[in-house]
């Protein structure tokens, strides 16, 4: 096993992440930048700042305490200022920071067998709702492979239910070494057309339809979780395509629907990041359920709206 990957968050009492309550483990880190992701700080790999200086009260202790002089205080505002280039993301201005407006997002992963005893602690509850845990991210298969397989026998050696919610960006190894301890596959597709994909995304679609098939012809549960972000995926001929190449791929899995929202885009300015382009909008009600009957028509007799 390698280096433990980095956590940004372990949600628990999670109903959105598969079926029942399930605690919900964020690993960092992601091989695809899709243009409108609501959890960027999930894309890097690296632990990362992330600072609200539009609340800052100018203080200074924040720029004071920093090791590599990278704050300064705005001379008009007062406000402190972060030079990311210069930034390590070492912690300590967010230690230094009365207000609580800085972290560091990002930490190693405890032990596979610590981990899942953190997991276990709700074990109540995944039972009482017929829930569990979900890997998500990021990608949690583009994280360390010895790590994920020790934590996820770990966990099916205790009964618990295991969900891995992935964009299928990933070697065929890691699935191959998850496929026996993964009760359930939350399996984004994003765009049938690769350029689309690739423009959206940052990366070709070609591995990510191949491991779909993968998964659907070794009898794996799979629910197919598609983005609809208006106006770049969300036309008729967008999801027909999307569903064609499903159904070709894998058969008629349970689709789920999920309309694009801006409550992320704070979290872009905290990163010192462009926020996401305006050009992209929330798919109004009506949209969804036409696009809903779409998939109906071809054979989806399963989708939902949200989940």
């Amino acid at each position: 096993m390698g280096t433990s990957p980095l956590i940004f968050n372990i949600q628990r009492f999670s109903t959105h992440d598969g079926p029942g309550i399930r605690t919900t483990v964020f690993f960092k880190g992601c091989p695809l930048r899709c243009a409108w992701c609501h959890n960027p700080e999930s894309q890097s790999f690296a632990p990362e700042l992330m600072a609200d200086e539009e609340r800052c009260r100018g203080c200074g202790l924040c720029a004071h305490a920093c090791p590599q002089h990278a704050i300064v205080l705005d001379p008009v505002s007062g406000a402190a200022r972060t030079d990311r280039a210069r930034c390590t993301a070492c912690g300590t201005c967010a230690d230094a920071c009365p207000q609580g407006l800085r972290e560091v997002v990002g930490e190693p992963a405890p032990a596979p067998a610590d981990l899942a005893r953190i997991l276990l602690r709700d074990r109540m509850f995944y039972e009482k709702s017929g829930g569990g845990v979900t890997l998500s991210g990021g990608e949690c298969l583009a994280q360390d492979i010895g790590y994920l397989g020790e934590l996820c026998r770990l966990l099916r050696e205790e009964g618990v239910h295991v969900a891995a919610d992935t964009c299928g960006a990933a070697p065929r190894a890691h699935l191959e070494r998850l496929l026996p301890f993964v009760d359930l596959w939350l399996y984004d597709i994003k765009a049938a057309d690769e350029a689309t994909h690739r423009a959206l995304a940052g990366a070709p679609n070609g591995a990510i339809f191949e491991n779909l098939a993968y998964l659907a012809g070794h009898g794996a549960r799979i629910i197919v979780r598609m983005p609809v972000v208006e106006p770049v995926n969300s036309g008729d001929d967008d999801i027909i395509a999307a569903a064609e190449a499903i159904a070709s791929h894998a058969g008629l899995h349970p689709v789920s629907l999920l309309p694009y929202h801006t409550t992320g885009n704070g979290k872009y300015v905290r990163l010192g990041r462009a926020a996401p382009s305006g050009a992209f909008r929330v798919p109004s009600a009506q949209t969804m359920e036409h696009l809903r009957d779409l998939l109906r028509e071809r054979g989806f007799s399963q989708v939902e709206i949200g989940g």
